[in-house]
């Protein structure tokens, strides 16, 4: 990360920025979205509101989103945002006269419509007639897939179905239903599950003090109330569960349907305090009887220690509700709704019958006195919700708009907000901790050298680019660390426990590559003596002198290409023959390897091989020695052309490395570690710099786009709710946990990019 390698490739990108925003203000593609939105108190508009916000979060540049709200004669709602389109679900010509306005702009492209029968009641016809009409192209979301439909509603839904692209349906029985009970091409149906949203796992006890429930065992259920909750099965269990936990508080959350409440008036909330006061539960009850901002009911959610789903509609096909639950963390106890059936198995949660009382205390008293199976139920929750997250529904909405927006939709990944917090998260007074658990760092996993030399590699580029002077006591913490680590011959051990004492497996390793990373952090922070305080550099370059005599002797080939570019921004006289000597080492290396199908350094491709080339390359910035450009240039072409695979990068697996003997590309799914995306945004940064060649920083933006979701997963990697990043993409899931090595090389990749999107 030369400083003059950066401000080229910044300069580079901050143009095409300008360029593409002035192309794209005459012209952006328009998706209309068909919805009920709030203000109307709906659960369809809080999930319409929720995946548009996500849309324009992640792909703000692809195209333009325009609400088209649904409303009902007596409705007329205020909205947050322009609405050039109303549906009057009331008005049969409204039908008509949308599609016409529609039709006539020719920037809509696309048509997203949210289904619910109930919308179309008063005009039974409208629905039909207005999708007829309609000359773009239409999505339809079904909220609502009703099992053994009779001959009038399957000819309704099969007519609705005739009209659309694509149909997304939101669990697979679901979509097994349209298909088999339908007669829906199964092609045309995508399952999107329910959007979640991205938390940080945080402290029960402060939550639980700040909403007076200090002590106490939480049972909660939210959303709209309506007597298809059924919330007396549960007031029916809890004498038998106050028995066995005198300290339990049952949370009853959200204020009546509006619907319910126009026709019925608050006769299911009378009737369940007059249950209250017959079963004498008034001290272990709470109404919560508001509609919570999100931030409030998400922090009730966390606070819950068991979630109860207890509807009784046996045909509810989803549940947002269900959905937030789990993915707070809750241990869910619901009633076997087909959304529930298909996410809590794998021990991920426990089912039983619709209206079961006993059933309903047992399950509940069970889990309360066994705090192992709630943390347990817990990680596989919230391991099976994770794909949920509304940043991924939001990319595989994307794709969809992509793959029928008739060419027209390209999609531009944002880059997400540079975020510190869980780098100082994860940094005590000593340096920063190795693990976290989820994003909660594990201190008993000690510290490495490794880690507090990259992370002092990343705030140091943080602080050259934003000058935020809290960064300095960071890269304060990191370099005594470091300095720490440093033995009286000169070589560093990596592994210190949280007691501050070296661990036996600095014995059991080898330590040539964590010595190496730590010449390349020094070197780097020696790079920006001009901007850091004068003490930084100095003792940073005492360090290195003291090493030198050590790193003479390394042979590792990672360890030497970290201390070549350790050197190289060190850009001391003194040390240029030392970083031509390693150089020379590498040349031998690839020289001996080399054949017509093999341009690299070892018979195999590893880990961090972007890495090589790149120093390699730095030895040719400081030396001007040919052969160093020539074999950096023919290495690092050879790689790209195993871990670009039609533009995607796909970097080597670590569950199974590129032997020489297999020179096509691998094919193990999985196993692919943050760092090594890293690695190679940053070398490719480095190539545009001296090559002048736009391949480079193309595939650098693609590289990138790995940790946003552009990966095989179509998943995110990097956590923008904590500023952390998981720790791997492996073959069906990720791994959630966001430790100090994934999180700080995700910062270091995205320091390299100073704009906001990726066009």
């Amino acid at each position: 990360m030369n400083k003059n390698i950066n401000s080229d490739v910044e300069e580079k990108v901050k143009r095409q920025f300008v360029q593409n925003k002035k192309s794209t203000i005459c012209y952006k593609p328009e998706i209309v979205f068909i919805s009920t939105f709030p203000p109307k108190v709906c659960g369809i508009a809080t999930y319409c509101q929720d995946l548009i916000r996500s849309l324009q979060l992640k792909f703000n540049e692809s195209f333009e989103i325009i609400i088209c709200p649904m409303e009902t004669e007596d409705e007329n709602y205020q909205y947050a945002g322009k609405t050039e389109y109303r549906l009057h679900t009331s008005d049969p010509a409204s039908y008509g006269e949308l599609a016409q306005r529609i039709n006539k702009n020719d920037n809509i492209q696309l048509i997203m419509l949210q289904h619910e029968f109930g919308f179309f009641n008063e005009t039974p016809n409208g629905l039909s007639l207005f999708l007829r009409a309609l000359k773009k192209e239409i999505i339809i979301t079904f909220h609502t897939v009703l099992p053994k439909p009779d001959e009038e509603l399957r000819e309704k839904v099969k007519e609705i179905s005739s009209f659309c692209t694509s149909i997304i349906v939101m669990t697979g029985i679901s979509a097994q239903i349209l298909s088999d009970d339908y007669d829906i091409p199964s092609d045309k149906i995508t399952v999107i599950p329910h959007g979640t949203h991205l938390l940080p796992l945080i402290n029960t006890i402060s939550l639980k003090t700040k909403y007076g429930l200090k002590g106490k065992k939480v049972l909660s259920t939210f959303g709209l109330l309506g007597s298809g909750k059924n919330i007396e099965t549960t007031l029916e269990a809890l004498p038998g569960i106050i028995s066995e936990n005198p300290d339990v508080m049952f949370l009853i959350i959200g204020k009546t349907h509006p619907t319910i409440i126009k026709n019925e008036g608050e006769q299911y909330r009378e009737f369940l305090q007059e249950m209250i006061q017959r079963l004498h539960l008034q001290n272990h009850t709470r109404f919560i009887d508001r509609y919570l901002p999100l931030d409030e009911l998400l922090e009730y959610l966390q606070l819950t220690n068991i979630y109860l789903f207890t509807s009784k509609d046996r045909n509810q096909a989803v549940s947002g509700t269900f959905s937030y639950a789990i993915s707070c963390g809750c241990p869910v106890v619901s009633t076997p709704i087909p959304h529930a059936l298909e996410v809590l198995k794998e021990d991920t949660g426990i089912i039983i019958d619709f209206e079961a009382p006993e059933q309903l205390a047992a399950a509940v008293n069970r889990l309360l006195k066994n705090e192992d199976i709630q943390q347990k139920l817990r990680s596989k929750g919230l391991e099976k919700m994770a794909p949920t997250a509304w940043e991924n529904s939001s990319i595989l909405h994307a794709l969809l708009f992509r793959q029928y927006g008739k060419d027209k939709i390209k999609l531009n990944y944002t880059l997400p907000a540079i975020n510190l917090s869980h780098i100082k998260n994860m940094t005590t007074d000593f340096g920063m901790i190795q693990f976290s658990e989820i994003n909660r760092p594990d201190i008993d996993s000690g510290y490495t050298l490794d880690d507090n030399a990259r992370a002092m590699i990343a705030v140091c580029r943080h602080y050259e680019i934003s000058g935020d002077e809290s960064d300095l006591e960071l890269i304060s913490i990191y370099l005594n660390a470091i300095k720490f680590c440093q033995q009286s011959d000169g070589s560093f051990l990596n592994y210190v426990d949280q007691q501050k004492k070296f661990t036996q497996q600095n014995d059991e390793t080898n330590l040539e590559d964590s010595n190496g990373r730590a010449i390349w952090s020094l070197g780097y922070l020696f790079s920006l003596r001009e901007i850091l305080p004068q003490q930084f550099s100095d003792e940073a370059g005492s360090i290195i002198e003291k090493s030198l005599s050590h790193i003479e002797k390394i042979h590792s080939t990672r360890a030497m290409a970290f201390i070549i570019k350790g050197l190289h921004y060190q850009n001391s006289e003194s040390n240029i023959p030392l970083l031509k000597k390693l150089a020379n080492r590498l040349v031998k290396m690839y020289q001996h390897e080399k054949h017509r199908d093999w341009h690299w350094f070892e018979s195999y491709l590893t880990y961090g091989n972007s890495l090589l080339p790149e120093a390699l390359l730095c030895a040719w910035i400081t030396t001007q020695d040919d052969i160093y450009k020539q074999i950096a240039n023919e290495s690092f072409g050879f790689l790209l052309s195993k871990i670009f695979i039609r533009g995607n990068i796909k970097v080597i697996s670590n569950k199974g490395w590129l032997q020489k003997e297999s020179v096509k590309e691998s094919e193990t799914v999985g196993g692919e570690q943050p760092i090594d995306v890293a690695y190679t945004v940053l070398a490719l940064s480095t190539f545009y710099k001296v090559f002048k060649d736009e391949k480079y920083l193309q595939m650098m933006k693609n590289a990138f786009t790995w940790f946003l979701g552009k990966n095989h997963l179509n998943q995110i990697i990097y956590n923008p709710a904590t500023g952390g990043c998981y720790d791997g993409l492996e073959e069906k899931n990720v791994n959630l946990n966001q430790g100090a090595e994934s999180t700080v090389s995700y910062l270091m990749a995205r320091l390299c990019f100073p704009v906001t999107n990726l066009q």
